[in-house]
C-alpha cells in the first residue's frame, strides 16, 4: 500500500456519510478510496488514503461534520497499514477509455 495511512468513517445514513466526506476532502490532502459502501441497517462508509496528519484531520473533521446531521458509528485511522490490507479495501473506479 503506498499510502502511510487510511481513516474510515462509519455513519448510520447517507446523508452524514455525504456531509462527513465532503468536509474530509475538502480540509485535508487525502483522496476517497473507491465509492462509498453501504453496509446494511442504514449503516455505511467510506475510506480516505493519505499521509498520516492529513488523514487524522480529515476524519476528524469528517466525523464532526457528520455528527452534526446524523449518527457517526465509528471514525478511525490506521497508521501504516499493512500492504495485504489493500486487498481488503474498495479500489477507485478507473476512468473509462474514450
Amino acid at each position: 500500500m503506498a499510502k502511510q495511512a487510511i481513516g474510515i468513517l462509519e455513519t448510520r445514513g447517507l446523508i452524514g456519510l455525504v456531509n462527513g466526506t465532503d468536509a474530509m476532502l475538502k480540509s485535508a490532502n487525502v483522496t476517497l478510496s473507491g465509492p462509498m459502501s453501504q453496509i446494511g441497517s442504514a449503516m455505511c462508509n467510506v475510506v480516505v488514503e493519505g499521509d498520516i496528519a492529513a488523514v487524522k484531520a480529515a476524519i476528524d473533521s469528517g466525523a464532526a461534520a457528520a455528527s452534526q446531521v446524523g449518527e457517526v458509528i465509528s471514525a478511525h485511522v490506521i497508521a501504516r497499514p499493512d500492504n495485504a490490507l489493500g486487498e481488503m479495501l474498495p479500489k477507485a473506479a478507473k476512468a473509462a477509455k474514450k
